[in-house]
């Protein structure tokens, strides 16, 4: 069991999950803002503002970097995770998004019952802002977690 307490006390876990739950919480409330509606399942969902995937490793690489030095091994590997998850969210996953918006449509155009219950998600991939977005939640997140911590 003292793996689970070293787990729950592990600074650099916990301002990674503290990042993507901040950024979750807010990706209700934009897309509250942004389509006049409430959809609480924003909070599971992937896609939208901001960007959780990149406030997470973000926050994780600037917390090392705070921790153990800006030129240290730990910030140099948290910041190419990032730039990875940074280049995927905006590249791949925004693709992916755009393709299921057009074959969503397709779909209601074909009368096949079996295509019809198939709905691909909307929500996956991000703009560069939104990936910007994620940013600063994780900037803001690392540091008040340093400041909270040491």
């Amino acid at each position: 069991m003292n793996w689970l307490l070293d787990l729950l006390r592990n600074p650099f876990l916990i301002t990674a999950i503290v990042a993507w739950f901040t950024s979750q919480v807010l990706k209700i409330f934009t897309h509250a803002i942004v389509f006049r509606e409430w959809d609480i399942k924003r909070f599971l969902g992937d896609g939208g503002m901001p960007s959780s995937h990149t406030a997470t490793v973000s926050a994780l690489a600037i917390f090392a970097g705070l921790t153990y030095g800006f030129a240290s091994f730990q910030f140099a590997i948290g910041t190419l995770f990032t730039m990875i998850v940074c280049r995927d969210a905006v590249g791949v996953r925004m693709e992916t998004g755009k393709q299921s918006l057009i074959i969503n449509e397709l779909k209601k155009m074909i009368e096949s019952k079996e295509i019809a219950e198939i709905k691909l998600k909307k929500f996956v991939g991000h703009t560069p802002l939104q990936v910007l977005g994620g940013l600063i939640v994780g900037l803001v997140v690392a540091l008040l977690m340093s400041w909270v911590i040491f």
